[in-house]
């Protein structure tokens, strides 16, 4: 399967609610890597690399949240791979 970035902005109630770190955790569990960050906006904005299928299945999850979110769009780009060493929580835009 081929490699792939995806770029994702994510709106609706997803701060303060543990999105970063659920996203983080599907992520690793899914071999994805790339990183996660809270924008000033209120939106969370995140780089999803790796494996075709795992990345996909990361974003099909990302539509949806923890329980405690209220996702209410998801806007996906996909942009020129990129390597990272792991999935980590950046600081705030």
């Amino acid at each position: 399967m081929a490699e792939i970035c995806t770029h994702l902005v994510v709106s609706g109630r997803v701060q303060g609610v543990w999105f970063r770190r659920f996203t983080q955790e599907h992520a690793q569990s899914n071999g994805v890597t790339g990183w996660v960050r809270n924008l000033a906006d209120g939106r969370v904005e995140a780089m999803l690399c790796g494996d075709e299928r795992a990345v996909r299945h990361v974003e099909a999850w990302l539509n949806r949240g923890p329980d405690s979110a209220r996702v209410t769009s998801v806007e996906a780009t996909d942009v020129s791979p990129e390597q990272f060493e792991s999935f980590e929580i950046r600081a705030d835009a």
